[in-house]
């Protein structure tokens, strides 16, 4: 049974299925509203999944106002209702917080527009349009657009303007960037740590063993980073969900260990005395893998839906979806706050390390040796300066006129510090080997 009601820029359709059916569309237009097929002047169409026809009464609504209206983004940023159009779906007397099948609501779009459509619904709670659980599928030149939403609400197109000053030619070359730098880290770190376990002498190093969690950190961030895109795109919300909560935990570790890189560092060239602490890589590795996993637990507990699919761009539809962080607001404390603080520290302790080398240092004239001293000290600080993972603090200068240039900077050093670990492991590894052989030798001729 269906009944349906219009008034001056109101439109509302009761729709109550006689048990379970197939899926039927709604459509509707400024002041006429009818289910099944679609009639004259119709601008909006609206496929009503499967899954939501059952025994109880289906309601839609769409409200046109008379003037523009102006729409503030969660995300940040403002927008115009496209139309002055939103539309309500709803299941009466029930809750519907997510939908395995998509609700798909189809708009007429002007193909002259210079604006970006998003698809967003208003979030009660904040007052605000969010495009969380919404996917806009739209080109440019295309006379409609589609909104893909896996819940029920107020459903609106926001027009934006592009906010983006990276050009789409940028953002596919970036990524192809990433995607080698990080599948060759991944794989410089797979051999890093088979290294590490085959060779007795390296194990028993204790910098060693807190390198080799930082490169763990690392392969665990590299393994659910690439097939991020992937799975958003084509796996269920569980699978998703499971690659955001592990991406998130995998980051955080990265940015413990590379905090407890820089304590280490401190705790070797500052205190180098009484440095005995019991239990020690117990403690770091209490605190490196630990404390990501609290961070995690409580961001879970407290709002499950705080990770799922976002676009990485959400100024520009259509552009890539991952399984990452939704609510910004998380995304802003437990990332950027948190490698903030990592960064402010790893930096003083490496301006400390500069000093303490520099200190230490034999003055005196200016010879082969001196330069090869150079050598050795440039190479130590570039060593130390990728354990401490400072090259990640490119991102706050991607901005303004700088935004491609430490875009492209950040997507070549960040992705490849795997590899450059790979390389300080092995420099060090050959080290301790001559140190050995050198000792043997010292050894055989005191003997002999």
């Amino acid at each position: 049974m269906t009944t349906d009601m219009s008034q001056s820029r109101f439109v509302v359709l009761l729709h109550k299925p006689n048990g379970p059916s197939k899926s039927f569309d709604i459509h509707a237009s400024g002041n006429k509203v009818k289910e099944g097929s679609a009639f004259t002047n119709s601008s909006v169409r609206v496929q009503v999944p499967r899954e939501l026809v059952t025994n109880d009464t289906i309601v839609f609504s769409m409200i046109t106002w008379p003037e523009a209206r102006r729409g503030n983004l969660t995300t940040g940023g403002a927008g115009v209702l496209y139309e002055s159009k939103l539309f309500g779906l709803s299941v009466q007397g029930k809750k519907v917080s997510s939908l395995q099948e998509s609700v798909n609501i189809t708009v007429t779009f002007p193909a002259n527009e210079t604006q970006n459509p998003i698809c967003v619904f208003f979030n009660f709670s904040t007052k605000k349009y969010s495009s969380d659980g919404c996917k806009t599928k739209w080109e440019v030149g295309e006379s409609s657009l589609t909104c893909c939403c896996h819940h029920l609400t107020y459903f609106s197109v926001l027009l934006v303007s592009p906010s983006s000053t990276v050009s789409a030619k940028d953002q596919e070359i970036l990524s192809y960037i990433t995607l080698i730098g990080c599948s060759l880290s991944l794989f410089a770190l797979v051999i890093t740590v088979l290294l590490f376990i085959t060779n007795r002498k390296v194990r028993e190093d204790v910098s060693m063993k807190v390198h080799i969690n930082l490169a763990i950190a690392l392969i665990l961030l590299n393994l659910h980073f690439l097939p991020s895109q992937w799975v958003a795109a084509q796996s269920p919300t569980g699978l998703c969900l499971y690659l955001a909560l592990s991406l998130h935990y995998s980051l955080l570790a990265t940015f413990t260990w590379m905090a407890l890189e820089g304590f280490h560092l401190y705790l070797l060239l500052v205190r180098v005395f009484n440095i005995y602490v019991r239990r020690y890589l117990l403690k770091l590795s209490v605190m490196g893998w630990g404390a990501p996993a609290v961070i995690v637990s409580l961001v879970a507990a407290i709002d499950r839906h705080s990770y799922g699919r976002v676009l990485l761009d959400s100024s520009v539809p259509n552009s890539t979806e991952v399984c990452y962080i939704v609510n910004p607001t998380v995304k802003m404390v437990t990332t950027v706050g948190v490698f903030g603080l990592v960064f402010v520290f790893n930096m003083i302790m490496l301006v400390v390390a500069v000093r303490r080398i520099v200190a230490l240092s034999p003055s005196g004239e200016f010879g082969q040796s001196d330069r090869n001293r150079g050598k050795r000290g440039a190479c130590t600080l570039l060593g130390v300066t990728t354990l401490l993972g400072l090259s990640w603090g490119l991102v706050f200068f991607s901005f303004g006129s700088l935004t491609t240039p430490g875009l492209y900077l950040f997507c070549i050093l960040n992705p490849l510090q795997g590899f450059f670990i790979f390389l300080w492991f092995v420099m060090s590894w050959r080290k301790t080997g001559n140190s050995t052989t050198n000792k043997s030798s010292v050894t055989t001729s005191t003997n002999s």
